[in-house]
């Protein structure tokens, strides 16, 4: 339990990627705060649930992301922040030309900006503990671009840039901010993707997944949230205290090619 007494706060964590690495985190001792923009009984009893598996503390606390007043009340609101992890995110597929603008602004608020506020919450109350951790989920789309993603692959490669910037703000610290870069992950959003896709193909479900899902990821295999959760922890062990300013590529060779 080698992060036992820490606190992770993990933004987008009621669900997918997000309550995967909080999974982690309380698996490996550390006391997590759950967040996304609902506030429903489903949503603390996550909190419950990870509090009674692991015998940590697990609260859930609201905060719409796309607002940075509401970003920084959530860190705030924790009362303490020794392990950042800005995973919350949206995404929107269009040609540049028909992209729409608000869906451009929601998702560069919510996918960079939110972790600019955080981030800005969070240093104050690492430096007053003297250790910190901050992961931004990125994506292999933080390194690489793929057509009518504009505003993910911005937001994405904003993020990348954003953690190199803090990474040298605090090297001379004992706090560390790295970016994760995820290739394709099975959540359950994608995984509810599939039936239509393999219709609009006519294929089926192995093809869908090999062919086009992880058309770009030479394992063709996805990435599991376990396996996020797992690279999370290890950038918060001593092991990786000299690991700053890096983005971690976990996508199955995709940004190799």
């Amino acid at each position: 339990m080698e992060l036992k007494g820490k606190t992770a706060i993990v933004t987008g964590s009621n669900s997918g990627i997000g309550l995967g690495i909080a999974r982690e985190l309380a698996k490996a001792g550390a006391d997590v705060v759950l967040n996304s923009f609902t506030d429903n009984d489903e949503d603390h009893a996550l909190a419950r649930e990870i509090a009674a598996e692991h015998g940590v503390e697990a609260r859930y606390i609201k905060a719409d992301l796309s607002k940075g007043d509401e970003a920084r009340a959530l860190i705030e609101k924790a009362g303490r922040c020794d392990i950042l992890v800005n995973n919350a995110g949206i995404q929107h597929v269009a040609a540049i030309e028909k992209f729409p603008t608000e869906k451009w602004d929601a998702i560069i608020a919510i996918n960079l900006t939110s972790a600019f506020h955080t981030t800005a919450a969070a240093l104050p109350m690492m430096r007053e503990a003297g250790w910190g951790r901050i992961v931004n989920v990125a994506s292999a789309h933080g390194l690489t671009a793929s057509p009518y993603k504009s505003a993910y692959v911005a937001a994405k490669h904003g993020i990348v840039g954003l953690s190199k910037t803090v990474a040298l703000e605090t090297a001379r610290e004992p706090i560390t901010c790295n970016a994760v870069c995820p290739g394709y992950v099975l959540t359950p959003l994608v995984e509810s993707q599939i039936p239509d896709t393999m219709k609009e193909y006519d294929m089926d479900r192995d093809e869908v997944i090999e062919k086009v899902l992880l058309a770009r990821q030479p394992s063709k295999d996805f990435v599991t949230v376990e396996q996020l959760g797992g690279t999370c922890v290890f950038l918060c062990t001593d092991a990786a205290a000299q690991i700053t300013g890096t983005a971690i590529s976990v996508d199955g060779g995709w940004t190799a090619l």
